[in-house]
């Protein structure tokens, strides 16, 4: 066997021969393979750049994707492109007075369309300038303008710049909500882009002109410059003309009505932006600056705006949805609503803050329902909410007409005499507000001086459900709850609804529906509603309303309106103070009108211990004076022998010992609904044989 070891392969002669002396041979380097230490360092760069570019085309690729999908999904979200049309502008709702005077205009669009060419140049200029400097250079999107926006607000940490275009603007103002969203956002781009490819520029900035919002309820340049100025546009001056369309960028902030300094300010940034882009000269800009744009006298915050705005409403109900500018003759006086709103607003400024009362509410009606007055709020500026119409609050004592009416129905006349003394009703024990009690007394006498103890025997003698059939009855439409607290007024009604609901006290029984328009007619004259005068029919007999204006009448004599101050007028009435003083009310009457009057707080905090007695009254007294002046007095609907009916009821005067009481603040809800009638008699003697007689007893 051999040996394949490389040693046994060796020759003789290598292996003796000995070798010569030499330097030793110098290792060989081996070869660096590329990408090892020191020289390979560019090769190692070019691999991490590669890996990089790798991943960017990754993410690309992705942010591709995801911005197809986006579109795809917004797109999707929106209505097909070729059917999108320019909304047809809104009709134009012209609001008068009784006599035909314009009291207000309602509409999304109330001014009429101008085009360019009837503008003075620098008007759309102005918009453009600070608006949308490169308008007529991009495509709907201005990618520069988004990118300067971006910038701003990363630097500011929250939105400080905008980058939609004046097609931007105008998507959104004709086809999407104002609210601020992604989607939304993607959808005003692809709006734009379109509107651009439909419309030239001349027609975007005439539609954008004539749709954008002003503020103080102005939309369109023409409303706005006759609204703030009292020109048309085609008159705006080149100062004017720079308020108003610097204001668009925060039409509530930036109103010249209630932020002249601010819109002032604003138009000179407008002035510099024209000047530097060369629509104006320097020498324009400082005349303009030097004459500052003088604002009209306003209207558009008065409390007819709450009339307005009521008047709108109520119109979809009559006609449904309108197509057509129209003019709405309405039964509101002009002179009435002066005098209301100036009873109201300033009766609350002299004696508002001392009471802690901050809002207020009035509404006056003619016996047959026809509105002539109406104040919803203490400034409608400042809030727009109708406390007339739309708020709910505690009717307190002003309620217990309703329980009186039912025991009159029910038998009892106004000498049926009850216990004033404590009651206790399932754990409840209302008291009167002086927590005095008088024992006997009449109903004449319970009602005026608005004893609780007392509303509450009477309703729990005829049942919570019999109250709130007779409440429903005469027009109170709420949700009423059936416990004996019903007796003090402690479900929530509007003032409308309560005003309503005394007007057959004053008409002599019969039933109304408040009413405030009384014709439509479109622009060309063509009457589109006319109201129906038809009698709703009698809800009360007559006997009933004269025992219960007789009761009421008391209340302004010796009850807990006696302040009321209405010389020469027969005048009947009930207050109302609801819980912890959160509501004052007072509803009064005359054979000419019936007005009701609401104070108290929107957040429904206490107020000062103001009461139906004190100034609701004194609102009241002062509207009705102004009302009553010139006006023949008429009687209240009574039996035709007044005298007869004194003696017959005898005299209701409290005695001396009794004061009139103020609507007690009261109690919790929830408490007991029924009770065994009570057996107190009616009122003995003479008087109350020839009622029972006379009159007959009730159902």
């Amino acid at each position: 066997m051999f040996d394949s070891s490389p040693e046994l392969r060796v020759g003789p002669a290598e292996r003796s021969a000995p070798e010569p002396d030499r330097p030793a041979p110098k290792p060989r380097r081996k070869k660096k393979k590329k990408g090892a230490r020191g020289g390979g360092g560019g090769g190692k760069r070019r691999s991490l750049i590669g890996r990089m570019t790798y991943w960017a085309l990754v993410a690309g690729l992705w942010v591709v994707i995801g911005g197809v999908g986006a579109v795809a999904y917004v797109g999707a979200h929106l209505p097909p492109i070729q059917s999108l049309e320019i909304p047809k502008r809104p009709p134009s709702i012209q609001i008068n007075d009784d006599a035909g005077k314009a009291l207000a205009r309602r509409g999304d669009q109330a001014g009429e369309i101008i085009t360019l060419k009837e503008l003075p140049p620098y008007v759309p200029k102005a918009f453009v300038a600070i608006e949308d400097r490169r308008f007529y250079e991009h495509y709907g999107v201005d990618p520069l303008g988004i990118g300067r926006a971006l910038v701003a607000n990363i630097l500011h940490r929250g939105v400080a710049q905008g980058g939609s275009t004046l097609t931007q603007q105008l998507a959104k103002n004709l086809f999407l909500t104002q609210e601020r969203t992604i989607t939304r956002k993607l959808q005003e781009v692809m709006l734009a882009i379109w509107l651009e490819r439909k419309f030239s520029k001349t027609q975007i900035l005439e539609l954008y002109l004539n749709r954008v919002y002003f503020g103080s309820g102005a939309y369109g340049i023409e409303q706005a410059a006759l609204h703030y100025f009292g020109k048309s546009a085609k008159q705006l001056n080149v100062g004017e003309a720079a308020m108003l369309a610097g204001l668009v960028k925060s039409p509530t902030r930036l109103a010249p009505n209630r932020n002249y300094e601010a819109a002032a300010q604003r138009a000179r940034m407008v002035l510099a932006a024209m000047t530097d882009l060369g629509f104006i000269t320097a020498s324009n800009e400082k005349i303009a600056i030097s004459k500052p744009p003088r604002v009209v006298a306003q209207s558009g915050n008065g409390a007819v705006n709450y009339v307005a705005d009521w008047v709108t409403d109520v119109l979809n109900d009559v006609m449904g949805h309108v197509e057509e500018d129209v003019v709405v003759q309405t039964s509101i006086d002009s002179a009435l609503q002066g005098s209301a709103e100036r009873s109201l607003t300033e009766e609350l400024a002299a004696k508002g803050d001392k009471g802690n009362v901050s809002q207020g509410a009035l509404v006056a009606m003619t016996p047959d329902g026809a509105v002539r007055a109406m104040v919803g709020g203490r400034n409608y500026g400042e809030s727009q909410f109708n406390r007339a119409v739309a708020a709910k609050r505690q009717p307190g004592s002003a309620f217990k007409a309703f329980v009186y009416l039912t025991a009159i129905e029910h038998g009892l006349t106004p000498n049926t005499v009850r216990e004033d003394k404590p009651i206790t009703v399932k754990g409840w024990s209302p008291e009167n507000y002086t927590h005095e009690y008088f024992g006997p007394v009449t109903l004449t006498k319970a009602l005026a001086m608005s004893l609780n103890t007392v509303s509450v025997r009477l309703t729990m003698e005829f049942t919570p459900m019999a109250v709130i059939r007779t409440a429903h009855r005469l027009g109170i439409s709420s949700k009423l709850e059936p416990n004996a607290s019903i007796a003090l007024g402690t479900s929530e009604v509007s003032i409308l609804e309560m005003v309503g609901a005394f007007a057959p006290f004053a008409n002599g029984g019969y039933a109304v529906q408040p009413h405030v328009i009384e014709r439509v007619t479109a622009s060309n004259g063509k009457i589109l509603y006319n109201r129906n005068d038809m009698q709703l029919g009698r809800i009360i007999e007559a006997r009933y309303v004269a025992m219960m204006n007789q009761m009421m009448q008391e209340t302004l004599t010796i009850g807990t309106a006696h302040k009321a101050a209405l010389p020469g007028w027969p005048a009947a009435g009930k207050t109302g103070t609801s819980q912890d003083f959160r509501d004052a009310w007072f509803i009064g009457f005359t054979g000419h009108l019936v007005t009701g009057v609401w104070l108290g707080n929107d957040d429904n905090t206490p107020t000062k211990k103001v009461t139906g007695g004190g100034l609701p009254v004194d609102i009241w007294s002062r509207f009705m004076r102004d009302a009553h002046q010139g006006v023949p007095v008429i009687g209240l609907p009574g039996p035709p022998d007044t005298g007869l009916m004194s003696g017959l009821f005898g005299n209701s005067r409290a005695p001396a010992q009794a004061q009139p009481q103020a609507d007690n603040p009261l109690p919790p809800a929830g408490v007991g609904q029924t009770a065994a009638r009570s057996t107190d008699g009616n009122g003995g003697g003479l008087d109350g044989w020839l009622i029972n007689n006379l009159f007959g007893r009730g159902n």
